[in-house]
């Protein structure tokens, strides 16, 4: 086996440290009070593991479809694919709360593969998780057996290849398991990029994207995931699904959006069409400061209701900006500050621009004749664009220093926006005490955008666990009837509750019907979409 294959199929989870300066630490400890006990990091050993359940008869047919060594039933194997990045996995992985490990892991290398596994495991009533980068935070990929008796992770991880190009039509086709990073530098070797870049693009697949309905931090440019689909191959019980022949059709309902967003219960994503743009000539980010969240959100909402939104549109509020200013080493923030009072703004809101592509001054001149706020300047912007993904890297350092750290995200139209915005602080502040609530418009359309929250708060020494589930709750129970429950981060197992509240009684049923279709004996990603 090659040997980087192989250290990327066989490595377990690790945490992904990053430096937290001592300001930073002593920063966090006058805003939130002193942080709870650290949550030690605990190596595989020191977990427990059940030994795997998986039949000897499922086992060695899997083994005669991907090969012997591609079935993994070592602890530290099976580890490696028990959750996700949510708060909780984490706290899980450090021994806090029970993991959900699967018997198995299982690699197949083809499309074909994924199907024939899929048919082993309908004869012997194995469940099958999907896996691609394991980046999920609502429990998409926890290996929940349902009313099986054993259950694999089915990790996508052999599917790493770009299958064509039509440079004419813009389009490439590229296999479910292909990170982000490996999926741009497939595309660049012909001159195109995909162009979506979520916070977790360093990890998460292109079958991943697809699966969840992601959308990336450039989308005002490039559009969400589903917005660059153009056909998509699933591996189903039933036979193998193909949907998308052209680019638009009134042949029915367009059935790529049922299977774009079913996370894994209509079938195993193997491949996916994407409409690829050419590499952009230029980037140009920028940083700008309006006074307050209202003044801010009413001047984003112009952009886009203008059609003049820049590629990245991403506006923090008052706590936000300043934790991103506390910690920007590279910023003389008294400075800043003071230059800021001198212009008027009491409650700085930082404003992310960034503008891609070939020909960018037009199109920038238009997002600034719309915008009144007070320019920082590009080293603002490349500062937040070259160090967008660190954000996830700190918390396992946050968890260190007995920090509960995590994210939730919703959307709703316009007038309902900053209601929605104080209902979740609220309910997060009732149930956590003294939280930092950083909260960022990160997507915004004509009529509404998406609002993501970051929380910060002393972690509870007695049930960690406990404490965020009943803040998670409490923010849900306040986005009901006011926004969405996901707007990228996908249902899995968290969300699953409150889908019904959001599709109806009759929208159950149809997801349930289509999958009771594809998947008669109940077998792919059981607990997930519609267990609520």
């Amino acid at each position: 086996m090659n040997e980087t294959i192989d250290h990327r199929l066989r490595s377990t989870w690790a945490p992904d440290h990053a430096d937290l300066p001592a300001r930073a630490l002593r920063w966090l400890t006058e805003r939130i009070g002193r942080p709870g006990p650290s949550a030690p990091v605990v190596t595989d050993s020191g977990l427990d593991v059940a030994e795997s359940r998986l039949d000897g008869k499922a086992a060695d047919e899997l083994k005669s479809v991907v090969g012997t060594e591609f079935v993994l039933t070592a602890s530290g194997e099976r580890l490696g694919r028990a959750g996700g990045l949510s708060y909780l996995d984490l706290l899980r992985r450090r021994g806090l709360g029970e993991l959900a490990v699967p018997d198995a892991v299982v690699l197949p290398a083809t499309p074909e593969q994924v199907q024939e596994v899929l048919e082993v495991c309908v004869r012997h009533d194995v469940a099958v998780v999907p896996f691609g980068g394991g980046t999920s935070v609502v429990g998409g990929v926890n290996a929940l057996r349902g009313d099986k008796a054993s259950v694999i992770s089915l990790d996508l991880a052999r599917l790493d290849k770009l299958v064509s190009l039509d440079p004419v039509s813009h389009i490439a086709v590229l296999q479910a398991g292909v990170r982000g990073p490996e999926a741009e530098r497939l595309l660049a070797e012909h001159g195109f990029t995909l162009g979506h870049v979520p916070q977790s693009f360093e990890r998460a697949t292109i079958g991943g994207f697809a699966a969840t309905r992601s959308a990336g931090q450039a989308s005002s440019g490039y559009g969400r995931f589903e917005d660059m689909v153009s056909g998509v191959r699933l591996a189903t019980p039933r036979g193998e699904w193909r949907l998308g022949v052209a680019p638009a059709s009134a042949a029915g309902p367009d059935l790529r959006h049922l299977a774009i967003g079913s996370e894994g219960t209509l079938g195993v994503i193997t491949e996916v069409a994407l409409r690829v743009r050419p590499v952009p000539a230029r980037r140009r980010y920028e940083g700008y400061v309006v006074d307050g969240w209202a003044k801010g959100a009413e001047a984003v909402r112009e952009l886009a209701q203008n059609h003049v939104l820049a590629d990245v549109t991403r506006l923090s509020d008052v706590d936000e900006t300043e934790v991103s200013l506390a910690l920007n080493a590279g910023l003389k923030t008294a400075a800043l500050k003071q230059y800021l009072r001198g212009r008027g703004i009491k409650n700085p809101c930082l404003l992310i621009l960034g503008w891609e592509g070939q020909e960018i001054s037009n199109r920038r001149k238009e997002t600034l004749k719309w915008l009144n706020a007070v320019k920082i300047g590009r080293s603002l912007g490349e500062s937040w664009r070259h160090g967008r993904f660190s954000g996830p890297r700190q918390r396992d350092t946050l968890l260190d220093v007995g920090v509960c750290v995590e994210t939730l995200e919703t959307s709703a139209h316009w007038s309902k926006l900053d209601h929605l915005r104080d209902a979740v602080r609220a309910a997060l502040t009732g149930a956590l005490g003294s939280p930092i609530i950083m909260c960022h418009i990160s997507h915004a359309y004509e009529t509404g955008a998406s609002l993501y929250f970051t929380v910060l708060s002393a972690r509870d020494a007695d049930d960690p666990v406990g404490q965020w589930e009943r803040a998670k709750a409490a923010a849900c129970e306040a986005i009901k009837g006011l926004g969405t429950i996901s707007h990228h981060h996908a249902v899995g197992v968290d969300h699953a509750p409150y889908l019904r509240a959001e599709i109806g009684e009759l929208g159950i049923e149809v997801l349930r019907a289509a999958r009771s279709t594809v998947d008669p004996t109940g077998i792919l990603n059981p607990g997930k979409l519609t267990a609520g």
